[in-house]
């Protein structure tokens, strides 16, 4: 079934549909309260940027919460609700923005820092963890390796373009997303990376 399929059936078919993990029941979630999403936050005049970021933190939130909703009916007032509060709380950090020294973030490299055998074993460690992703990777589908690519490339993609390129609706990223790294995290090479650094960490 695709997205067309769930468009006009009941909220409380849509809703558990959604949380059985069906992709296109959740994109048609999406493209059902979007409009929803989008006039709250038009109404506290956020940014493009700052309402696709709202945007991915309401769908997020939902995906993890989803299964306690008792009545799928009070869905559209949770989604406004939740939505003014993400708002809100945007509003407030736009205000508390302050200069940031980029060079800061590298005050470790003073001169005299004599740890050259750490940084390696450091490097040694992300050329494993590095590897074992890559390999976790390839055994994901190849829409889902696309997803989580797109989402790391540099320079960084905005949500408009990634769900461009992936036709998919913007806030169907993140509860996508979040699967996809679910199943990652599942995958043999990472459970394995996971192994040998609990083993590493307690012979230390």
């Amino acid at each position: 079934m695709d997205t067309s399929d769930f468009l006009n059936i009941p909220a409380t078919e849509l809703v558990e549909a959604a949380t059985r993990g069906t992709d296109a029941a959740w994109n048609a979630l999406v493209s059902r309260y979007q409009p929803l999403v989008n006039a709250v936050c038009g109404r506290f005049r956020l940014s493009s940027a700052d309402t696709d970021d709202v945007s991915q933190a309401l769908w997020l939130r939902l995906f993890e919460h989803i299964n306690r909703l008792r009545d799928p009916r009070a869905l559209p007032g949770w989604i406004q609700a939740t939505t003014r509060n993400l708002c809100l709380n945007t509003v407030k950090q736009d205000k508390r923005c302050a200069p940031h020294d980029p060079l800061a973030t590298y005050s470790w490299m003073s001169e005299g820092d004599d740890s050259d055998e750490a940084d390696l074993d450091q490097d040694l460690v992300k050329a494993d963890s590095c590897d074992a992703v890559r390999r976790g990777l390839a055994g994901l589908p190849s829409h889902q390796q696309d997803l989580l690519l797109l989402l790391v490339a540099d320079p960084p993609l905005s949500y408009k373009q990634i769900s461009e390129r992936m036709r998919m609706p913007v806030g169907s990223i993140g509860p996508t997303r979040a699967r996809c790294l679910t199943k990652l995290a599942e995958s043999a090479p990472i459970r394995a990376l996971i192994v040998d650094e609990s083993s590493a960490y307690a012979s230390a």
